[in-house]
């Protein structure tokens, strides 16, 4: 009996011990990448400006293939939406459920899209991708993730951003493979 309520107790302290330290770390998260992809500036903008593209390139879209979709609007214009859904909740390879809204664009130059997570956490973030003419066929491609996680959420953050900004590099690499074919 003695044993469990050690056990016991040793799990509640961590469990403590975890709450205090995510009440003094910070709730931002921000994860910034880039590229440089051999190709004019406006065939990399008008792919990138197009949410469905991110099927072919992003490693979070591309992980749910057989995800449920809904498109709202004209892609690649301001207020569109690309909503999606898993279709087994049980498998970890689930894409849970969110949209992406496209919130503005300055056109040629970037776009800014809102990501709104509603499982398997609820989450808001904002995505940017921004395109720099480097020369006549090369185009540097600026892409940040920044958001706000609550508490006791929080503590996971550190993670979190390690994993985004290893995903951002494995997908802005398929990027430009796909766009200097």
């Amino acid at each position: 009996m003695n044993i469990i309520i050690t056990i016991l107790l040793v799990v509640a302290g961590i469990i403590a011990l975890l709450l205090l330290i995510a009440l003094f770390m910070k709730r931002e998260h921000y994860v910034n990448r880039e590229i440089i992809i051999n190709a004019p500036r406006q065939k990399v903008f008008d792919y990138v400006r197009l949410l469905k593209n991110q099927d072919e390139f992003n490693k979070h879209a591309m992980a749910g293939p057989d995800r449920k979709r809904e498109f709202k609007r004209t892609d690649g214009t301001v207020g569109y939406i690309y909503a999606w859904s898993g279709n087994n909740p049980d498998s970890y390879r689930d894409a849970g459920v969110g949209e992406k809204e496209i919130k503005n664009i300055i056109e040629g130059k970037s776009i800014e899209t809102e990501i709104r997570f509603v499982k398997p956490m609820a989450a808001t973030a904002s995505i940017i991708m921004e395109t720099e003419s480097l020369s006549d066929d090369q185009t540097k491609v600026y892409w940040s993730n920044a958001g706000t996680l609550k508490y006791p959420i929080n503590i996971m953050i550190p993670m979190m951003e390690k994993s985004v900004a290893k995903d951002m590099d494995i997908s802005l690499s398929t990027l430009k493979n796909i766009l200097e074919k």
